[in-house]
């Protein structure tokens, strides 16, 4: 143990030997300041860090990647802002939520900083000075009041109650209003109660080091050459309130950062469903496919360069690229192209549907519990379609599926048992029902009922010593505190509603507890109050499973009181014991009753005797290693040889709703597993009564069962469940109940020895349920890790108490917590939190279901909608010389045109109300199957929407490629054929999500309707006169809008070689000589050719320019115009000048050019308007432009 604290010295805390190295030769004292820091960012490092951990999901990076790519212009096809806008969306959002959640941060810091305590500084001052709680530093003698926060874990040294107790809140630390009490030693209650005192101490506490646990801590304190103990029970940690207690003092031993609860402020370990792990395989599968695709492009494109683009005079750039480099810088153009298979919105459009989910859980109100006003929380937004995928549940038994209001209802003492058997009493007068009337003693509670006349009258009679004892040591044996002063409405604080209800039976019987103190019990024995000195209290513990308490009694005799689960009582009893049989058989009627056992012994112990241990147990509390193992070695010195005087049965009833509730979960075939402390009588029959197990199942026992090899436990501590972790993991290939039917297995996991793990997995998992009896904390989340290791099943544990913890905490996919009376500590480690059991049923066959429908059925068709989109592209590159082309339609598509609809479909569709997902349980198999999102359904989508690519694409093309009207011109150019394209794609993916759609609201119709009209209104705009007028430098063309790079669109056919091709710029060389037909000669007959050579363009092309212009190369509007097709030739032909209209109009018709931005152009024919034309001038001119 190496952490000391000196009382009054902060000199000593700086010492060399308790300095740590921080970075290179800086040191530090190791003992934190008591200022706390849980913000993550200041001013300087906010942009960084926030950026650093966006960046640290892949999705973020990928679009980084592209948006890098997009800057190369010569890789670029995409302005680099489409990505950059929603990127920045992206993050900026983000960012601004760390930003406003860290100021809060921020400011609740600097509350708590701020707060004031006071302090005595160095022992120097005689009074307490007020000081900050981030001044206060480890050491520090500190004073509290009432209703004050303790400002750090401080070691109590005295108060101003009696006997130094300390009343604390711990609602902040555990979520616990109920209140706890602390006490200082004797030896400081005593001698530091002024401030002299207190200033003169100069005790040194030798402790286990900083940590997060809330229940344990083990110290001890050297002062005057003595040795002291330290516990739990001595300390008040930070974040509880001071209650009922006006003032206390204490030595500040953690301070700020390593205090109990800002050790428990570490991160919670991330949870990911089973749709997010199939998602970013498949993201990976997308993301192959890819690279594939654009590989592919990229070659096609590196071949027909070198076949047929390298040969156009006309494609010629300058810049004397080779084909191989030419692909490679098409293929990372593709990656840019087709990258809306998986869209930034994709995440986007996941976590907004997520929020919405968790939301709805929170607001409905069928979970909400008025007793109580404790609606259902989601605590987490991730994990909502994993409610609609549970098989196994693993659920707490006391509190969970009970209520936990324990009820005092039978017992037996020396054999007898007192109990109303109603069948054998009919004969009698209803009296003898009726409760018992406690108007005889002023201290009962008037709410404790009891039927049992009979033991009333035998107590109060006093001539049975044994019912005496019975009851003396119910209000003796225990930890309960009274709150408040001593009246007749005493109410008491108990650490368990157990303990409570067995005080209050005691209290009825005339044996009432009124007040103890360290060293003394105070009761009430009928007219007498008697005190008796406590000379040791060996506590409750989930392993030891009995408490005891030494007493002195006023007569000076010696006696050892203990209570107990009759497994280890029954271990412990004396050979002369009686009513053992007697005893055990009442037990075991009590427990088929669903009733809650403990058995009550004594034991006498001689002065010597006691002395003797008394030393043995000194020794053992100042032991710092290990000083539980320690205890535990004493107390099972004292504690054997036990008398038994009886046992005790409580009445735990079942929550509302809980066996309908169990039935319909096991109609939708989830698996349950109840793990409960109870003994097997008591755990079978609660399974009966919450309709866990029925009639119809053969029950099997796991201390039964020899023909199968179980479970390796081994019992080293005893009682802890010690999994085989060397076992191999090999399914049993052969089943272990080969007969047809139901049955369960009931397992009490201390018998369960000599075998591998997945053997007991494999056979209980063969059940439809499984109880596992006399089970440890540790046990329940060691069988919940059995299960999701040997399994692969998605499991949910619920629990109500800090015993369910382990098991919470353990499970891989969804904890749930129940808000009940054992406080919230299981409410806090859990995902989803409410008050009944009841609700769970709701949780799971409604929310979940459809959150899991609702988020399988987005994922199937966005994919679906984005290869039908991206794929378009892919197929016009065969057209295009395999140039990736892109507009503005690709980023507007998942923005405006198709995300609200599928949006809403992951928000609001059903496929069938509540009441029917209620009714029929077995609606929840596919997601149990994961029928609804899987590869097979990802590879549907992706042929549903390379089909729908294929429609979109080539019937328009096919329409468009030997179109004529009636006056023999062309109707239609390319960009015709774009439009009709995205239009029909935008009504196909509207008209597709609108068939999927289940469950019709306003919302969803304005969606569809508002996307087509949305996309309709953005057409309009750009294909109209008015946004050339506004961007006359970007829109250049009608419906064309002009990127910074240079584009170059290829049409190739496999019939004929026309090209069509746009530069911006100036004519970088002279075309080559072209063959020219003479338009005189008689069309009839294929005329010779002749060479046209390029100087002078004029003579042989219609040409136009300005006054002023240069002739040659420079601001040169020309027109080539194919003329007509011999063969594989095409023949070009100078335009007759009446074509092109008198001097008057030539002008006008350049100036119109010359205003769109047009320095060069050259255009050409459709090949099936090159086979048509007859005439000199061709019918109709397709326009490509740089944009």
């Amino acid at each position: 143990m190496g952490w000391k604290v000196k009382a009054n010295d902060r000199a000593y805390h700086q010492l060399p030997e308790f300095q740590k190295k921080v970075f290179l030769c800086i040191k530090k004292s190791r003992y934190s300041g008591n200022a706390i820091k849980t913000y993550k960012y200041n001013a300087l490092t906010f942009i960084p860090l926030n950026l650093y951990e966006q960046f640290k999901r892949v999705a973020n990076v990928y679009f980084l990647a592209l948006l890098i790519l997009q800057i190369i212009p010569d890789i670029t096809t995409l302005p680099w802002y489409t990505t950059l806008i929603p990127l920045v969306v992206v993050l900026g959002i983000t960012a601004i939520k760390d930003l406003v959640d860290d100021l809060a941060r921020h400011r609740m810091d600097k509350e708590i900083n701020n707060r004031k305590t006071e302090v005595l500084l160095d022992g120097r001052s005689e009074h307490t000075q007020s000081a900050k709680w981030r001044d206060v530093q480890v050491g520090d003698v500190v004073r509290l009041k009432k209703n004050d926060f303790i400002p750090a874990d401080i070691l109590m040294l005295s108060s101003s109650n009696p006997n130094s107790l300390c009343y604390v809140e711990t609602a902040e630390l555990d979520g616990e209003t109920n209140l706890k009490f602390k006490m200082g030693l004797r030896v400081t209650d005593e001698r530091l109660q002024g401030v002299h005192e207190l200033a003169d101490f100069d005790g040194l506490i030798e402790c286990e080091e900083p940590n997060n646990r809330l229940d344990k801590f083990i110290g001890t304190m050297l002062w005057n050459r003595e040795r002291y103990p330290l516990d739990l029970d001595n300390m008040l940690l930070r974040g509880c309130k001071i209650r009922n207690t006006d003032v206390c003092h204490g030595l500040v031993i953690f301070a700020g950062a390593d205090t109990k609860i800002m050790k428990n402020g570490g991160k919670t370990r991330f949870k990911r469903t089973k749709i997010d792990e199939l998602m970013n395989y498949m993201v990976y599968t997308i993301f192959a496919l890819l690279v594939l695709v654009a590989a592919g492009l990229a070659i096609g494109h590196t071949f027909w360069y070198d076949q047929i683009g390298a040969k156009a005079w006309y494609l010629f750039d300058g810049k004397g690229y080779s084909a191989s480099h030419r692909g490679f810088l098409s293929f990372w153009g593709y990656i840019i192209v087709l990258n809306t298979m998986v869209p930034i919105s994709l995440y986007v459009s996941v976590e907004v549907i997520r929020l919405g989910q968790s939301k709805f859980i929170n607001w409905d109100l069928q979970m909400y519990y008025a007793d109580k006003d404790t609606p259902a929380k989601a605590r987490t937004t991730t994990l909502n379609e994993q409610l609609g995928q549970i098989e196994y549940i693993f659920s707490d038994k006391t509190g969970t599926l009970t209520q936990n209001i324990m009820q005092f209802k039978k017992c037996t003492i020396a054999g007898r048992s007192y109990v109303v058997k109603q069948m054998e009493k009919a004969d009698l007068s209803a009296r003898v029902f009726q409760p018992v009337d406690w108007s005889w003693n002023r201290y009962a509670d008037k709410m404790f009922q009891f039927m049992d006349h009979s033991l009333v009258a035998t107590v109060r009679s006093g001539k049975d010593k044994d019912a005496m004892e019975f009851f003396k040591l119910l209000s003796l044996c225990h930890t309960v505190m009274v709150d408040g002063k001593f009246t007749l409405d005493m109410v008491y604080q108990a650490a368990s509603p157990d303990e409570g209800a067995l005080v209050t039976a005691a209290r009825n019987f005339g044996y009432v507890f009124l007040n103890r103190t360290q060293d003394t019990i105070t009761i009430q024995e009928g007219d007498k109050e008697n005190s008796y000195e406590m000379l040791a209290l060996l506590d409750f513990n989930s392993d030891r499973k009995r408490m005891s308490i030494i007493l002195r009694f006023p007569d000076g005799r010696i006696r050892l009181y203990c209570k107990g689960a009759d497994t280890v009582i029954y271990e412990r009893l004396s050979a002369e014991s009686k009513h053992t049989k007697s005893t055990q058989t009442a037990l075991d009627i009590f427990a088929n009753e669903t009733l809650r056992t403990l058995c009550l012994c004594y034991k006498d112990i001689s002065a010597g005797e006691y002395e003797a241990w008394e030393r043995r147990h000194k020794e053992a509390q100042v032991v710092l290693a290990d000083r539980d193992a320690a205890l535990d070695r004493v107390y099972e010195d004292i504690e054997k040889n036990l008398m038994l005087i009886g046992a005790t049965a409580i009445e735990d009833k079942l929550q509302d709703g809980v066996p309908e509730t169990i039935a319909k979960l096991a109609k939708a075939d989830i698996k349950i597993w109840v793990l409960t402390g109870d003994k097997k009588e008591t755990a079978e029959n609660i399974g009966y009564s919450c309709s866990l197990l029925t009639d119809d199942m053969q029950i099997h026992y796991g201390e039964d069962v020899k023909s199968v090899p179980l479970v390796h436990i081994q019992s080293a501590p005893p009682l802890h469940l010690v999994v085989n972790i060397s076992c191999v993991c090999v399914q049993s290939e052969t089943y272990f109940f080969t007969y047809s039917g139901s049955y369960a297995l009931q397992v009490n996991l201390n018998h369960l020895t000599h075998g591998p793990c997945v053997d007991f997995v494999d056979m209980a998992c063969e059940c439809e349920a499984v109880i596992c009896c006399r089970v440890t904390p540790k046990q329940k989340a060691n069988v919940v890790s059995l299960v999701k290791k040997y399994k692969k099943a998605v499991t949910l544990s619920i629990g109500d108490g800090a015993n369910d913890v382990n098991m919470i905490k353990s499970t891989l996919h969804i904890g749930v917590g129940i808000s009940g009376q054992e406080g919230m500590q299981a409410v806090m480690s859990s995902d989803y939190a409410f008050a009944q059991f009841r609700y769970l049923e709701r949780l799971l066959l409604v929310h979940g279901r459809w959150s899991y429908i609702r988020m399988c059925k987005f994922l199937r068709f966005f994919f679906f909608k984005n290869f039908a989109f991206t794929l378009v592209h892919f197929w016009f590159s065969f057209f295009s010389g395999y140039s990736s082309q892109v507009n503005w339609f690709i980023t507007l598509y998942n923005l405006c045109y198709s995300s609200l609809p599928v949006l809403l479909v992951g928000l609001l569709d059903q496929d069938v109300n509540d009441k029917l997902s209620l009714r029929f349980p077995k609606l929840y198999l596919p997601g149990q199957q994961g029928s609804l999102f899987n590869y097979k359904n990802f590879f549907i989508s992706l042929f549903h929407g390379i089909f729908v690519s294929l429609i979109i694409f080539f019937i328009p093309y096919g329409a468009f490629l030997q179109t004529m009207g009636q006056d023999g011109e062309a109707p239609s150019d390319y960009q015709s054929f774009a439009v009709v394209t995205a239009s029909s794609l935008i009504f196909i993916v509207n008209l597709q999500i609108s068939l999927d759609t289940s469950y019709w609201t306003f919302v969803n119709c304005f969606a569809v309707l508002g996307s087509i009209a949305i996309y309709f209104g953005i057409m309009f705009d750009i294909h109209s006169a008015g946004i050339h007028v506004i961007f006359p430098a970007y829109f250049t063309f009608t419906g064309q809008y002009r990127s910074d790079a240079c584009l170059t669109l290829h049409i190739h056919s496999s019939k004929l070689n026309p090209h069509a091709c746009v530069c911006r710029g100036r004519l970088q060389r002279a075309p080559p000589a072209l063959p020219v037909v003479d338009n005189r000669a008689d069309r009839g007959h294929q005329p010779a050719a002749r060479h046209l050579h390029p100087v002078p363009l004029k003579d042989h092309l219609a040409l136009g320019r300005r006054p002023g212009e240069e002739q040659e190369g420079v601001n040169t509007h020309c027109v080539i115009t194919p003329h007509y097709v011999s063969g594989s030739q095409t023949c070009w032909s100078r335009v007759p000048p009446e074509a092109l209209g008198d001097e008057s109009r030539t002008p006008n018709s350049l100036t119109r050019l010359k205003t769109l931005g047009i320095s060069h152009i050259i255009l050409c024919l459709f090949p099936p308007l090159l086979q048509r034309t007859q005439a000199g001038f061709p019918h109709s001119i397709v326009f490509c432009s740089s944009g």
